[in-house]
Formats: C-alpha cells, sequence, structure tokens
C-alpha cells in the first residue's frame, strides 16, 4: 500500500468510497494534465490537494491579465514573472503539497511528442482550448486503452465526459470532425465566467479521483452538461453514439496522432495571439535574447524569452522553437514575424 499522510486526508479517508485504501491509490496514482488554464488549474489544484501521488503539467503558455478573472492558480506576480504556465503552476501546487511529484513540461501536445508526454499516465485529464490536442488525447488513449477525462467551458456553460476506450464513447463518436474555424464560440467571441470553469474542472477532478480508486462504475457514462446562468442541468446518453461504426474507437484510425492532421498555426482561444510551431525542435534563447535586444525589449528566463519586436505586436520563443506572437489573429501575418525575428 502507498504510504500516505493519514493525519491531513483524515476527512476524505472517512468517506466510504475512498477509504485508507482509495487514498494509498491516489497517492500511487500519475496524471498527466493536458493544459493548465482555467479548468486546468482548477483541476490540478484538486487533484493535488486530494493526495495524487504524481502529475504532469504539460502547457503551451504564460499567463496573462486576462487569465486572472478564471485561473485560479496564478497571481499577478505570476504575469509579472512571465514564467511559463506549467512553471508557475508547479511552483504554487509544491507549495501545497510537497509530498506530490509534480512534472511541469512547457510544450504543446503534438504528434511528434504525445507517445513520451502521456506514456507512463493512469489517466489523462483534458485542460485543453482547442480540438487538435483533444483529438490526439482521444487517439493516443483509444489506441492504448487508458481512460481520459474530458472537459469545456465558454459562457456560463460547460460539459463534462469520461472516456473508457472499449467501454463508452469516444470524443470522435461525439465531434466525427473538427470544427471549422470560427465555426464555434470561443472565449474571445462569447466571454466565459470563472464560476463555469470553476465547475468543471471540479468534476473533471472527481471524475479523476474515481477512476484513480477503482470505482469505474461510478464515473459517469453519460456526458454532464450544465448552464450556470439558466440554471440547467442535465445529463446525455451517448449509448447510441458508441454502437457506430467509429474511426477511431472501433476502426483503430489515428490520423491526429499519426501527423496526418494538424500542425497549422493555431489561434489561441481567449487571446490575439498565434502559436507558430517551427519544422525543426529547440532554440539557443540567450542567442536570440541578444539578437532581439537591439529590436526592443526584452525578457528572458531559461524557458521563454519575449520581445516587443514591432508596435502592438510581443514575440514570444519558447525553448521547444514554438513561438507566441501576440497583437493579432492573422496566421499569416505571425509566420511573417517569426520568420523575420527568428528565422524560417
Amino acid at each position: 500500500m502507498q504510504a500516505f499522510d493519514p493525519e491531513r486526508y483524515s476527512r476524505q479517508t472517512r468517506f466510504p468510497a475512498i477509504g485508507p485504501e482509495g487514498q494509498a491509490r491516489l497517492a500511487a496514482g500519475r496524471v498527466a494534465l493536458v493544459g493548465c488554464g482555467a479548468l486546468g488549474s482548477v483541476v490540478a489544484l484538486a487533484l493535488v490537494r486530494a493526495g495524487v501521488g504524481s502529475l504532469r503539467l504539460i502547457d503551451r503558455d504564460v499567463p496573462e491579465r486576462s487569465n486572472l478573472p478564471r485561473q485560479v492558480l496564478f497571481d499577478e506576480a505570476d504575469v509579472t514573472e512571465g514564467l511559463p504556465k506549467a512553471v508557475a503552476a508547479a511552483r504554487h501546487l509544491r507549495a501545497i503539497n510537497s509530498a506530490a511529484e509534480i512534472d511541469p513540461v512547457v510544450a504543446d501536445l503534438t504528434a511528434a511528442n504525445a507517445a513520451g508526454l502521456l506514456a507512463g499516465s493512469d489517466i489523462v485529464v483534458d485542460g485543453t482550448d482547442n480540438f487538435e490536442a483533444r483529438f490526439l488525447v482521444n487517439e493516443w488513449c483509444c489506441r492504448h486503452g487508458l481512460p481520459w477525462v474530458h472537459g469545456g467551458a465558454i459562457g456560463a456553460e460547460g460539459r463534462v465526459l469520461t472516456i473508457l476506450p472499449g467501454r463508452t464513447a469516444c470524443l470522435r463518436c461525439l465531434v466525427p470532425e473538427p470544427p471549422a474555424p470560427g465555426s464555434l464560440p470561443t472565449c474571445d467571441t462569447a466571454g466565459i465566467i470563472g464560476p463555469a470553469a470553476l465547475v468543471v474542472g471540479a468534476v473533471e477532478a472527481a471524475e479523476t479521483i474515481k477512476l484513480l480508486v477503482g470505482a469505474h462504475d461510478k464515473a459517469a457514462s453519460r456526458m454532464l452538461v450544465c448552464d450556470l446562468w439558466e440554471n440547467v442541468w442535465r445529463s446525455i446518453d451517448l449509448t447510441a453514439l458508441a454502437a457506430t461504426g467509429c474511426p477511431t474507437c472501433r476502426g483503430g484510425e489515428y490520423p491526429w496522432l499519426e501527423g496526418r492532421l494538424g500542425g497549422r498555426p493555431t489561434a489561441l482561444c481567449g487571446r490575439e495571439a498565434v502559436q507558430v510551431t517551427p519544422a525543426t525542435a529547440g532554440i539557443d534563447l540567450s542567442a536570440l535574447a541578444a539578437r532581439l535586444a537591439g529590436v526592443g525589449s526584452v525578457k528572458a528566463n531559461p524557458w521563454i524569452v519575449r520581445a516587443q519586436v514591432e508596435p502592438g505586436i510581443e514575440l514570444a520563443v519558447f525553448a521547444d522553437g514554438r513561438a507566441i506572437v501576440s497583437g493579432t489573429r492573422d496566421e499569416a501575418r505571425a509566420r511573417s514575424v517569426v520568420s523575420k525575428y527568428v528565422g524560417a
């Protein structure tokens, strides 16, 4: 049995569905959390406080002021310091639970790195804001038979779906093709209230805890949907979808995981920014900071270099070579900025 502090978790272990055995399972649990934003920060906070032993935080971004109303792990100091979200989140989480193993990974989940980032986990949790990452997680988990918890929130609405490959509908059963750009509301167009993210993240965390303690029969087999503004709560039966000939969970097709789909520049939800992924990974951040010093004000740390390269345009380059161009949602312009100041 995995060791844990019985006094610390005394109230949690009195809950019969967990008990000492369940708490030991939580202590031995390994979770990969993709995204540390509005949903992910709630999930991470809940799981670390619950005593989950190992948590890998995978996130591609940095905290912004517009994140603070809903991303509960970050504060104004994090925005000023400019550390990547995964690194800042890990620092806060270690202060909450020093016994937890927190592994921050500053990266965008891609077909090339999915295996390295998700392997070894017991469960994957969705804290992302984009369907490309979700389709990658769905395909990787379906291929390897790993459970994962999907969540999403926009406006005052939210949804959660626990996916058990081979037993329940998968994401592609629900969404056969990724939505066309601009076809769905985003944080930019519809906004979002903090309580919606809190509720969805809390439900995702509860689903994860159920799975880690072995209560698979209690995991949500239906999609849970809520509208906090209209006080609507409902669940949707997806049994019929699971019985269809899904190309992924029934047919074994993995186009996102195999790199046949995805990989384009990505407009970031809730921000006037575009992410550009390089053809080759890695960059010398020190050399880049020196080059950009002649262009404008530069802030640098071991994970990221940020520079005001043009009026209204900020360029942030990560150690893995990714760049985020803030101040535009035009993908062509973002590529042009990266090419001009970083290189092709």
